[in-house]
């Protein structure tokens, strides 16, 4: 085909979209449906209801295919699970007596009943439920809910494409069961695996499509050789059926590597790739194997993970390269919009201006219409879109908010000093025992406790002005009081205020620090029910005053209990904001880690001995390629030491990360330099501790024994068990005990339940210790 041919065949589309509704309906209804105030049938009509929406949405706004699919009640890759029916046999009686609920008991477990493991998707700050496989697992086809919801999409007469998670990426992501050797490898399952999405695939056909997606997002990974074969292998023989519809394989994050020829050469109709960071690499590999010929080729050139307006005339530049390079190029944006907000022009509260900077879900489908259309009739057809483009980007470009020369100099100015403690652990150890007289296997918790709705409602009706500062701030110290009368009748060691005044762990401080943007309306899912609204990392970042000293130091009055101040880390003030997008990370992050430097050593001053800096999303941060990590782990590990190396050897330094893969990063744990890292832990069975100790790590660790994200209560018994198979792993006098997050989603009765089991297992334990030290 001609490359004026190709461009006429332009079409847009999306791979995904949010799910959760304007005023995040999806949420509420999933919630009411656990406690019993929604039914199911309201459920699934909320549910359908918001799906039809969201393709009205989009058809109208000019997306000529839209997905299916992608609508989940909590992940996708727990979709996957349902639709292949690996699921695990703890949870088959409660799948059989009702899917609803089984579903549910799987992503959250029940009080008998352990959910699978959850964990961070790719490099995002989205969280999947891994699937538990092993050599007896037996699949059956089960595509109800993808053909019913591709059936909906039809019946509004719209022209729809179902996504479906890869047969690779799904077993790639996939870990042994429990009971199964760890070495085992999900993988080796595929051909078992393959004969139940031909089954999906033909059902879909027979349903109406004429196009599945096939996400294989795992092949942006550095792969063995055998893994690419196993990728060769399943395109192979999923492209030779013949009762199918045809075949987008897609790939997003970064470039594709080894696996694109792979997936070039096999019998697939298209492939999607991400011509954003991943821009460069995927054009050059691309054209290396000789294009895709006789081929769709979907070009993500619109960012879909984070939210700054797209530079149209580069990504026109990008979209023209690609048309000698494939029969068909349509447009997209990167990924799945499910990692932006919905809508930038519900926001009332950012200045006009800088609203022109920003594209949520429903601007970036705009742009990705527009850019079908200047690809498809010709560049004079959407004059005025580039124009208008232009002048939101320069309009950025030369605003004072993005270049505080003060800012800027002290950042240039760190030394290598800055970023090291005064004393080696070993001698800060001695100092900190010394100080704090912490009994042997101390507990705490990570920060947060349950933010109640009598929290929230005073929130609300501060920002409305129905209670003044003065009301609002003695609600904190009644709750702050609460908490802390709480742990000490509890015996727990070191103390922490509950976070009563705070909305988000990143959003508190980033509506305290110049250079960051916060919406009113930016709700993006993080896990099941749980979303956040991350702020926007706009320009410089500076701290013009103290952010959590005054009320630290309350709790620490009411108390002769050591009592944690808490911070979020920069790495993590980076990955879960939307960053900017015109310098390098590592110099954003340098500018946060200076301003909580200055926060830590407040903190210091005012007498706080133990502070701990969070960093959960160190790992999520990692970049999907070996060859990128070293770069990136260099200037995140400096920030953290520049966050906490000014104080004193005697002040313990706390961190602490959750829901990742810790076994790629125990070397940057430990080059972190912090005294005491909180893991999670209970949901992989202490697997972080055995990597600890395989890794020789030095300091104190607690991995978590209490597991937040699910509403049951561990026993005294079963947390005394986790704390045995700790202390395996770590010795008696390094080793914490902890829940594995904080405890701001829990409700009051579990958490008060949960925490006093931890406290005597703690107990119980610390005896065990006691009586064989003196045998």
């Amino acid at each position: 085909m001609t490359t004026k041919s190709a461009a006429a065949a332009a079409r847009a589309t999306v791979y995904g979209y949010p799910r959760q509704g304007p005023n995040r309906e999806l949420k509420k209804a999933i919630e009411g449906y656990w406690k019993g105030r929604v039914d199911a049938d309201a459920l699934r009509s909320t549910a359908a209801d918001l799906r039809a929406s969201n393709w009205r949405q989009l058809v109208e706004a000019g997306i000529h295919e839209v997905p299916t699919g992608d609508f989940s009640y909590y992940d996708q890759v727990l979709d996957t699970t349902v639709m292949v029916g690996a699921v695990p046999a703890r949870h088959r009686a409660a799948v059989e007596a009702d899917a609803l609920d089984g579903y549910f008991a799987m992503a959250r477990g029940t009080q008998d009943i352990a959910p699978l493991e959850m964990t961070k998707w790719f490099d995002t700050n989205y969280h999947y439920l891994v699937p538990e496989l092993g050599p007896d697992t037996v699949f059956t086809a089960d595509s109800t809910k993808q053909v019913a919801e591709l059936k909906e999409a039809l019946a509004l007469g719209l022209t729809a494409r179902p996504v479906l998670v890869g047969p690779v990426t799904y077993l790639l992501l996939a870990k042994s069961a429990p009971g199964v050797a760890a070495d085992f490898e999900p993988l080796t399952l595929l051909d078992r695996l393959l004969p139940v999405y031909a089954e999906v695939l033909a059902d879909l056909r027979a349903a109406g499509a004429e196009w599945v997606q096939l996400d294989e997002p795992a092949l942006v990974q550095d792969r063995t050789p055998a893994e690419l074969n196993a990728a060769e292998r399943a395109y192979r023989d999923l492209g030779a059926l013949t009762d199918r519809p045809k075949l987008l394989v897609a790939s997003y994050f970064d470039r594709l590597g080894d696996a694109l020829p792979v997936l070039a050469k096999a019998p697939v109709e298209g492939l999607a790739l991400d011509f954003t960071q991943a821009a460069a690499a995927n054009l050059d590999a691309l054209a290396a194997v000789g294009g895709l010929p006789g081929k769709r080729l979907v070009a993500g050139v619109v960012n879909g993970r984070n939210v700054w307006v797209n530079d149209l005339s580069k990504s026109l530049a990008t979209l023209g390269t690609l048309l000698g390079l494939a029969d068909r190029v349509d447009v997209s944006a990167s990924c799945s919009l499910l990692h932006v907000p919905l809508d930038a022009a519900a926001e009332r509260d950012i200045a006009p201006q800088i609203l022109r900077w920003l594209a949520f879900a429903k601007q970036k489908t705009a742009e990705i219409v527009t850019l079908a259309r200047g690809l498809a009739q010709g560049t004079d057809t959407i004059t005025a879109e580039l124009a208008a483009n232009r002048a939101d980007l320069a309009s950025r470009a030369g605003s004072p908010i993005t270049h505080d020369p003060a800012v800027r100099s002290r950042a240039a100015a760190v030394a290598d000093a800055d970023a090291r403690r005064s004393q080696p652990y070993v001698e800060r150890a001695a100092a900190q025992r010394a100080h704090l007289g912490l009994p042997l296997l101390p507990t705490t918790t990570i920060g947060s406790f349950p933010q109640t709705g009598e929290l929230r409602t005073a929130r609300a009706d501060l920002r409305a002005g129905r209670i003044d500062t003065a009301g609002y701030e003695e609600r904190i110290k009644a709750e702050i009081q609460e908490v802390v009368s709480f742990q000490e009748t509890t015996g727990i060691d070191v103390l922490v205020h509950g976070e009563p005044e705070r909305n988000d762990m990143v959003q508190y401080f980033a509506e305290r620090l110049t250079g960051y943007l916060a919406t009113q309306h930016g709700w993006v899912q993080s896990y099941g029910t749980r979303y956040v609204r991350p702020p926007i990392l706009a320009g410089d970042i500076s701290r013009p005053d103290p952010m959590t000293v005054r009320w630290t130091s309350y709790a620490q009055s009411l108390t002769s209990r050591p009592v944690k101040g808490m911070l979020t880390g920069p790495v993590t003030m980076l990955a879960w904001s939307f960053v900017r997008d015109d310098q390098p990370l590592g110099e954003t992050a340098r500018q946060v880690a200076l301003a909580l430097r200055d926060e830590v050593n407040d903190l210091e001053a005012a007498g706080t001995s133990v502070i701990q800096v969070d960093e959960p999303a160190l790992r999520e941060t990692l970049p999907l390629r070996a060859a990128d990590r070293g770069a990136y782990l260099a200037w995140a590990t400096e920030a953290f030491r520049l966050s906490t190396s000014g104080v004193r050897p005697d002040t313990q330094i706390h961190t602490h990360m959750c829901y990742a893969e810790f076994g790629d990063i125990v070397q940057a744990i430990d080059d972190l330099d912090a005294d005491v890292i909180s893991l999670e832990a209970a949901r992989s069975h202490m697997q972080v501790a055995r990597e600890l100790a395989a890794h020789g790590y030095p300091r104190e660790a607690g991995p978590g024994v209490y597991d937040i994200h699910s509403p049951r209560v561990p026993s005294t018994r079963e947390a005394a068990e986790l704390l045995r198979t700790g202390l395996k792993a770590i010795p008696a006098e390094r080793l914490w005990v902890n829940p594995d997050c904080g405890l701001k989603t829990r409700g009051w009765p579990e958490t008060r339940a949960s925490l006093e089991h931890l406290v005597a297992a703690a107990r119980t334990v610390r005896e065990e210790v006691a009586r064989r030290s003196a045998s």
